[in-house]
């Protein structure tokens, strides 16, 4: 007979969440003051874009890899915990060589080892509270993330503004060198996250597989496992010869170079299929028995119905996520500080205030959190993250409306609401949908659709922004705007579940 997973305390709820709040501190730091440190290192405002293009990259390889073996993972520390505690470590070394890098090349390779060791930690994180929590409190699970999320974020968003305003530590340094308030606040970055992730390794437990198995929580099927060699061959070579055809048409009519990153992913696709169809037609063992690149394929192309309506959501969701986080501090330095140059004293002042923001905004997204459960059990899921994407697209417009800089902090209040739903309600929404056996290797592969938005973003934003808006970097963030309505829409196509206690 099946049991029932057990209501868990607040505060073991609240343990098993904490390890978000140094996820995040490192996180909002990247966010906040990547583009800072590319554009003091020498990168023009096109070539940001591309050079971000490892954040996303990295998710892409390093998110269903940790997920598929920590679904296979039980030591003494666990089944997810061992992947938090070695992504923690890594994660660490990273923030303080990041801000030290040199040259501008070196950055950017400490920009790609800082995100694969931030999902090598984070990745487990989601589908730690899918094994733990049951379908109740699986979204107060995600909102307390949020919360924690939004708490780091703030405190770490703000840390180079702090130590600049209120502690004299200099914001500015000679050309090509990363001012010392940046510096320091990476520092104090890595000590805060591995402290926050190992109170979750220290002060919380995990179910065994014989416990998970027993729980057998319902679940929405996914289609039948794939058997067929073939199955990948026409799809694989329509993805491959879209991917060739790409690469060629940008190479002969000389167009930004961003976008071979696109021509790229699909035709890394299509040959990917190919190549997992020869690994099927090579080895006739069992599905289960066959090996980790098949198997995630296969469960990529049989994911469950809601995981696909999710994908849409998801895609337009980050799109507007990544706009924002790449172009905001070009867009207020130029526009509301009237400065495009690193080493001056207006772009340095209006990048601190967009540190600034970022805290806000993820002070906003904490204060969320607390609410967003209780406005779920009034409505549904769906309802509620359709209203809160909303917001957050007003917020976004309303960066060309506003031309006070001191008066930016109210569109944060709407961004806030948005970050917040987008980290806690359609995770809630997809763990409900998933095998307690994969639950790791389906949220590692959520994050697809996260990540391939960054890539499109990063291919073309820079392109877009020329082509259309004479390189003006504020209307990147009113395309954002657009793909989070986009977004709010698609989300009430969902199957409506209510959520009751």
């Amino acid at each position: 007979m099946q049991q029932a997973k057990p209501n868990l305390s607040f505060w073991q709820i609240w343990n098993m969440c904490f390890g978000f709040l140094g996820i995040q501190f490192g996180f909002a730091l990247q966010n906040g003051n990547v583009s800072r440190i590319f554009q003091t290192l020498g990168a023009s405002i096109d070539e940001i874009p591309i050079l971000w293009i490892a954040g996303p990259l990295t998710g892409l390889l390093v998110q269903p890899i940790i997920g598929y073996f920590s679904d296979r993972t039980w030591n003494k520390l666990g089944r997810r915990r061992p992947y938090f505690f070695y992504g923690a470590v890594l994660t660490t070394v990273a923030l303080f060589f990041m801000p030290n890098s040199p040259t501008l090349w070196m950055a950017a390779g400490m920009l790609w080892i800082l995100d694969a060791s931030i999902n090598i930690t984070m990745e487990p994180f989601r589908a730690f509270v899918g094994d733990n929590l049951n379908k109740q409190q699986r979204p107060l699970g995600f909102s307390m993330q949020s919360f924690f999320i939004g708490v780091g974020a703030v405190v770490a968003s703000a840390l180079p503004y702090i130590l600049s305003n209120w502690f004299d530590v200099a914001n500015t340094a000679p050309a090509g060198e990363i001012p010392d308030s940046v510096k320091y606040s990476f520092y104090a970055g890595g000590v805060v996250l591995f402290i926050a992730v190992l109170w979750t390794v220290m002060k919380s437990t995990e179910y065994s597989p014989e416990q998970l198995e027993a729980f057998g929580d319902e679940i929405e099927s996914s289609a039948p496992q794939i058997h067929n060699d073939r199955r990948y061959w026409l799809p694989g070579a329509i993805f491959t010869a879209l991917g060739l055809a790409g690469v060629v048409l940008v190479y002969a009519k000389s167009l930004d170079q961003q976008l071979y990153v696109l021509g790229g992913c699909l035709l890394a696709f299509g040959l990917l299929q190919w190549l997992v169809s020869v690994l099927k037609n090579g080895d006739k063992k069992d599905a289960g028995q066959q090996g980790m690149l098949v198997q995630i394929v296969d469960d990529l192309f049989t994911m469950p119905t809601t995981m696909r309506h999710l994908a849409v959501v998801q895609f337009f969701s980050w799109f507007a996520l990544f706009s924002m986080w790449i172009y905001t501090t070009a867009a207020v330095t130029s526009v509301h500080y009237g400065s495009s140059d690193p080493t001056s004293s207006a772009y340095n002042d209006g990048a601190d205030w967009v540190g600034l923001l970022f805290a806000i905004y993820n002070g906003f997204a904490a204060i969320a959190a607390i609410i967003i459960p209780w406005v779920v059990r009034k409505t549904s899921l769906q309802i509620s993250h359709s209203i809160n994407l909303i917001c957050g697209a007003l917020g976004l417009m309303a960066f060309l409306w506003i031309k006070d800089p001191a008066l930016l902090w109210i569109p944060m209040i709407g961004i806030g609401i948005a970050w917040a739903s987008i980290l806690s309600l359609p995770y809630a929404l997809l763990a409900d949908s998933l095998p307690s056996q994969k639950m790791g290797v389906y949220m590692g592969m959520f994050n697809f659709f996260i990540v391939l938005p960054q890539l499109l973003a990063a291919s073309i934003l820079g392109t877009m922004l020329n082509l259309f808006f004479n390189g003006e970097a504020i209307y990147a963030l009113a395309t954002g705007a657009v793909s989070w309505v986009i977004a709010a829409v698609y989300v009430l196509t969902i199957k409506n579940r209510n959520v009751s206690h």
